[in-house]
């Protein structure tokens, strides 16, 4: 069952902005945003008239990652899939996508940063791994952010899950420009702007070709990390943390 008040579409001078939009459990990847993304999404099929896409999000974190209330209660087994899924829709898009990230993103919402074509971020933000924290691993996101990242850069951020900031993000390639919040909006419109003055066609074969060898990966790896994360958060180990964090959060 989808929430669509979870997710909003709008499309305005040839660019779709795609927004997380709720704020109250911070933008937390239930199963139920997720496929509601997805829904939006695949509206854009075939669309000629749209030329890019954003993801943004409302209210002040992007996203905190998997919904842990709803892993605790339902397990992660379809959510896992869903977060595989997601992330491959957004790489074989028609359209380039560029992320708006104006707020602190956790976890699995790195997997959607790692699909997206382009990320502009607000340098004051700041990114964590921090699945190792709860006896879990970025099993599923690796799928997407492993292709990304510099190999120190994953081991660093993976194997400690400490935060970093949106400088260090472009570093180790994460995310691909940081710049000042008050400049957020006009960066991601100069890096939208250029891709609606182009060929439809172009844009579609260009980011075929760019996106080849990850699209394989999640082919090839997709289902395997999504059962190792179902099993990671059906642990005790997990299960402990987990009730552990839910406990400070309430």
């Amino acid at each position: 069952m989808t929430d669509p008040a979870l997710v909003r579409l709008d499309v305005a001078d040839a660019v779709a902005t795609v927004t997380l939009d709720s704020p109250a459990n911070r933008n937390a990847l239930s199963t139920s945003l997720v496929t509601s993304m997805m829904q939006h999404l695949n509206t854009l099929t075939g669309r000629t008239d749209v030329r890019a896409v954003v993801i943004a999000a409302a209210g002040p974190v992007f996203c905190a990652g998997a919904d842990m209330r709803e892993a605790a209660t339902e397990g992660m087994e379809a959510g896992a899939r869903a977060l595989v899924a997601l992330q491959r829709l957004i790489l074989s898009l028609d359209q380039p996508v560029a992320a708006r990230v104006h707020g602190p993103v956790r976890a699995g919402g790195l997997g959607i940063l790692g699909a997206c074509d382009v990320v502009i971020s607000a340098d004051a933000v700041t990114f964590a791994f921090t699945e190792v924290l709860l006896g879990l691993a970025p099993a599923v996101i690796s799928l997407t952010t492993l292709p990304r990242l510099t190999s120190r850069g994953a081991s660093e951020t993976y194997l400690s899950g400490a935060g970093f900031d949106a400088h260090e993000a472009v570093r180790i390639g994460l995310v691909t420009r940081a710049v000042p919040a008050e400049q957020l909006d006009e960066a991601v419109a100069e890096v939208t702007s250029q891709w609606a003055g182009t060929s439809a066609q172009g844009l579609r074969e260009t980011k075929a070709l760019l996106n080849d060898s990850v699209l394989r990966r999640i082919d090839d790896l997709g289902e395997q990390v999504a059962r190792q994360s179902a099993q990671l958060f059906a642990s005790e180990e997990a299960r402990a943390a987990m009730q552990a964090f839910l406990s400070r959060t309430r």
